[in-house]
């Protein structure tokens, strides 16, 4: 089979999967496993590089208000390719090509055409359920089963290790920064099972638009910075924009030494397996003392 994945967490379901080697084509944003590197990408972005965050927001709102993709697919490339299945998603409109995006690409096509297959994860359990379609459009059903047990138990030995946690830090996940951007969907989860309260995010809902008076109200323990599509080094050259507000420096979590920049763009935002390591992240920022130290600098870093 002869596979093109449209959505960097779907090239890292796939190659969980075991099927890495029936990749021939990518999205311009998949980087992970490192061999998807070479692979030829059928997307571009319409947003130029080394845009600020506010920049971003400013130009993604524009080309959404036309009507327009924020993603561009090239369809004479996944023509040449031939592939047999294209992975794409219905998640977020901003976050990668859409299903009917990649139907209007593919519409003209002559001869036999690829089956179409879209994850649509909006917390674990849909994470969960995505790998088993992928796997089922694969024609590996029973690789699904095996790779989600093994998640799920990693996931579980991170919350044995917390049983005995006395408390549970109120924590506030920043997926955009100006403006500010609560994250939503499977975080909050994450952060629950991490043992904390996201005070802003909701489980199984999109992330939230908020303004300062909220964060100011809301007053969390910790604050970890996750934007999407942002490392840590872009994250800390983006912090001017909270650091320089004078709400800034009142915030219990930065009284208290406990901001933490985390890498969004391998971490967090893409609904794969590297969401256990997310929660590992959540897990070590929250409960040191019951944490062994393993992704500070990887992961995270504190501000």
């Amino acid at each position: 089979m002869r596979v093109v994945s449209l959505l960097p967490s779907a090239t890292e379901i796939v190659a969980a999967l075991g099927h890495g080697a029936a990749l021939v084509g990518r999205s311009h944003e998949c980087d992970y496993p490192d061999a998807v590197k070479t692979l030829t990408a059928c997307t571009r972005a319409k947003l130029e590089p080394g845009l600020s965050s506010r920049a971003i927001d400013d130009r993604i709102r524009d080309i959404v208000a036309r009507g327009l993709s924020v993603y561009e697919v090239d369809a004479e490339t996944l023509r040449r390719l031939a592939p047999d299945l294209i992975v794409t998603q219905t998640q977020c409109e901003v976050c990668a090509v859409s299903e009917a995006e990649l139907a209007a690409a593919v519409a003209e096509w002559t001869g036999v055409r690829p089956a179409i297959v879209s994850t649509t994860a909006a917390t674990l359990a849909g994470v969960w359920d995505d790998i088993r379609r992928v796997a089922a459009a694969l024609g590996d059903d029973g690789a699904d089963a095996c790779l989600v047990e093994a998640l799920q138990l990693r996931m579980r030995a991170v919350q044995d290790r917390l049983a005995d946690a006395r408390t549970r830090p109120r924590v506030a996940c920043l997926e955009w920064l100006e403006p500010l951007m609560a994250a939503g969907n499977w975080v909050p989860e994450l952060v629950a099972m991490a043992g904390g309260e996201d005070v802003l995010g909701q489980a199984d809902a999109d992330s939230a638009w908020i303004d300062w008076p909220t964060l100011v109200g809301a007053d969390p323990e910790v604050i970890a910075v996750m934007p999407c599509g942002f490392d840590i080094a872009r994250s800390r050259g983006e912090m001017p924009a909270l650091t320089a507000r004078p709400e800034w420096a009142g915030l219990s979590a930065v009284r208290a030494g406990r901001v933490y920049l985390t890498d969004g763009n391998r971490f967090f935002n893409r609904p794969g397996p590297r969401l256990v390591e997310s929660l590992a992240i959540l897990a070590e920022l929250l409960h040191p003392d019951h944490i062994e130290t393993r992704y500070r600098d990887d992961g995270w870093e504190p501000l």
